[in-house]
């Protein structure tokens, strides 16, 4: 008989710590890790923007480096730490988790805790707490948000018997190649070769080309994210309840894409919930709802596609079909904890309210603060989603500089933005898509007052700089144009 746990000496033989410190002990030896067994074209644009801090810690909103230095996290991972870096409630339900020894992944059998976050989940849902005759009730867990797309595209042909897909220009579904047939972002799908077949591109906020598309008869989903994050793009105040209208209409499926803007990041548990989503008189909710990213607390991967009864038996009609869509990870008790611990906090410490009034705030003032600046076309944004967007200068000298970036590489500019944002106040940001004079920020919802009057007094800096005509952002400029530096934006 083995010995038990009890018995095993801690840590036989592995010590994390120890070789965090033997194999990453001086500066720039994580990045060279990377460049040799990874991806060293991303060790070469790091090195090259400045990207190339070596982080060590990471508490809330911040990182911090080797040398004690702190930044503001504006990316947070992709929106993954809604409620911070290593919250502390996260990281404490996952010791419990783990010290209850729980039958994880029993493959043919009972799973122990999926069904906690599968309730809360549901609990959750736009318009749960009404009397609705086909509410989103059934859940299905996966990895990733890429992974619960695939799937969600999977239980739209099923349930409608059709094939075809509408997806917006400008949308991101994910990288995998289901998810990829309905990226509206044509860089990510060259030299890939054939995708998904019957999936067409509409323009994004466009109901009539929506009908179009809808009225030939073979359409088994419109899949659409309520705020688009490449670009922070927002719709009509009325687009998606006439979208969901129109899908009904045309037997489609209305999949709903709340990967990035879910579980709090618009001042909203739900994106979709500012533009009329719920259960009551007039109000709309979609057919498939997906969610990833935040729900993990940052430590454990899982995404979660909550649908309704009828489509989901439709998937899984009878004993003999009863896993034709499944993963082996999805329903991991580690990820379940996490998930179960993040909806705990985002709802008990007020961290969706946070994120209402901070992002509204850090919004009013960045409008404040840069409506002067002659190359600031628009701020927007709902809680936490924030867009920076630039445009052509009306003097002719800016215009010069401006131009010939753009001659450059389309997505120059912006870059020329983000790398003094870190370099000179350690704000880390993200353009918001190749192509775009947009930068987004997505910081963790925890970010206070004080940390958006840092963000702003850093904006106002590096963009008064742009406006000084072979100043150090037009510097940054002619570098990155030197250094050919082509499509640089991470996915």
């Amino acid at each position: 008989m083995p010995p038990s746990a009890d018995d095993q000496p801690p840590n036989p033989g592995f010590d994390l710590a120890a070789m965090i410190e033997s194999e990453l002990g001086a500066p720039g030896d994580a990045l060279r890790l990377h460049e040799r067994y990874i991806n060293p074209s991303v060790a070469a644009v790091l090195r090259t923007i400045g990207f190339d801090a070596n982080y060590v810690r990471g508490e809330g909103a911040y990182l911090f480096d080797d040398q004690g230095r702190r930044y503001i996290d504006c990316l947070g991972g992709y929106a993954v730490f809604a409620a911070g870096r290593n919250h502390p409630v996260v990281r404490d339900a996952l010791r419990q988790a783990m010290e209850l020894d729980l039958p994880n992944l029993p493959g043919v059998g009972v799973f122990r805790t999926s069904g906690l976050l599968a309730k809360r989940l549901v609990e959750l849902m736009p318009g749960a707490a009404s009397d609705m005759s086909n509410p989103l009730d059934t859940v299905f867990f996966a990895n990733s948000g890429a992974e619960a797309i695939d799937a969600a595209i999977k239980h739209a042909r099923i349930a409608t018997g059709r094939r075809g897909l509408v997806y917006c220009h400008r949308a991101y579904h994910g990288l995998t190649m289901g998810a990829l047939s309905v990226n509206g972002n044509q860089e990510f799908r060259e030299g890939f070769g054939p995708l998904l077949e019957h999936a067409q591109e509409i323009p994004f906020n466009d109901l009539g080309a929506l009908e179009a598309a809808l009225e030939k008869g073979d359409v088994a989903a419109f899949i659409v994210e309520p705020i688009q994050g490449k670009g922070v793009n927002i719709p009509a105040e009325d687009y998606l309840s006439r979208a969901s209208a129109l899908c009904r209409k045309h037997g489609s499926l209305l999949i709903l894409d709340e990967i990035q803007t879910g579980l709090g990041r618009t001042g909203r548990m739900f994106a979709c919930e500012h533009f009329n989503a719920g259960g009551g008189p007039g109000q709309w909710t979609p057919d498939i709802m997906v969610l990833a990213k935040a729900l993990s607390g940052g430590y454990v991967p899982v995404s979660a596609l909550i649908t309704r009864r009828w489509i989901h038996s439709r998937v899984f009609p009878s004993m003999s079909h009863c896993a034709r869509v499944q993963t082996t990870f999805g329903q991991n008790d580690l990820a379940m904890a996490a998930g179960l611990a993040t909806l705990h906090v985002l709802e008990a410490e007020g961290i969706v309210e946070n994120a209402a009034e901070i992002g509204g705030y850090l919004t009013e003032r960045l409008r404040e603060k840069l409506a002067g600046f002659q190359m600031v076309r628009e701020i927007r944004g709902m809680g936490l989603m924030i867009a920076i967007e630039f445009g052509p200068p009306r003097s002719a000298g800016l215009r010069v500089g401006w131009e010939l970036l753009h001659k450059l590489d389309a997505s120059l500019f912006c870059q020329a933005v983000i790398m003094p944002l870190m370099s000179d106040h350690r704000i880390l940001a993200q353009v918001a898509g190749h192509r775009l004079d947009v930068i987004k920020l997505i910081p963790p919802l925890v970010l206070s007052r004080e940390d958006a009057d840092e963000i702003v007094g850093a904006f106002e800096a590096t963009v008064r700089a742009c406006h000084q005509f072979g100043g150090p952002a037009w510097e940054v400029g002619k570098k990155l144009g030197a250094a050919a530096m082509k499509r640089f934006v991470p996915a």
